[in-house]
């Protein structure tokens, strides 16, 4: 059996679920809430395949959003491709080859865009 590494309270009768890391309810949870990513400014349009079987997806990487604002942008993103996608290291993956839709909406949010790869 794994031994838990960070241990402390999981439930409190009074204040209901804890976050395991900063020990507050997880409603006050702090530690979830990531500042936005420090680049060079550029946010970056690439196609990947890697570990995927074939299958390409859409990697936007770069943005300068972080949590909850990233992951609304890219619900946003995901609807106005019609495709399914995730958010996972301040990157976005969008499935398919996404790229000509992807640059001209990222350039309306006033961000300098670069495609990447072939």
């Amino acid at each position: 059996m794994k031994k838990r590494e960070s241990g402390g309270l999981v439930y409190s009768t009074e204040q209901g679920r804890m976050c395991p890391d900063c020990r507050n309810p997880l409603e006050a949870c702090t530690c979830s809430e990531q500042p936005a990513p420090a680049g060079d400014g550029v946010v970056r349009v690439s196609r990947e395949t890697k570990g995927r079987k074939g299958k390409g997806v859409t990697i936007v990487t770069g943005i300068p959003l972080a949590g909850s604002e990233l992951k609304a942008f890219a619900k946003k993103l995901k609807a106005r491709c019609g495709t399914g996608g995730t958010v996972k290291d301040n990157t976005i993956e969008i499935q398919g080859d996404q790229r000509d839709v992807l640059v001209p909406i990222l350039q309306e949010q006033g961000w300098t865009v670069k495609r990447v790869g072939g």
